[in-house]
């Protein structure tokens, strides 16, 4: 189950997430659902269409449950698959 503790050994396909602060500031106030995650990127759908934004460029306010968690984008840096088996 995810929660704030474990979060960075999870997916985060199906979250809710907002672009707090990044080095381009044109992607500040970004949010939507994570629709796909790569090595280097998440893509999330928006309400004026699906975004790439690299996550080392970038921190992210996470909504899980109830709860949110500020994450910098440099922690999430992997595959998927490999970030879980850590």
């Amino acid at each position: 189950m995810r929660s704030p503790e474990n979060i960075l050994q999870h997916e985060l396909i199906g979250l809710h997430m907002k672009v707090v602060d990044a080095r381009n500031r044109d992607l500040i106030g970004i949010e939507g659902n994570v629709v796909d995650e790569t090595r280097n990127c998440l893509v999330v759908e928006t309400s004026k269409g699906e975004r790439k934004i690299l996550k080392t460029e970038a921190c992210f306010k996470i909504n899980i449950g109830e709860k949110s968690i500020i994450i910098e984008g440099k922690y999430l840096v992997g595959r998927p698959e490999d970030r879980i088996k850590k």
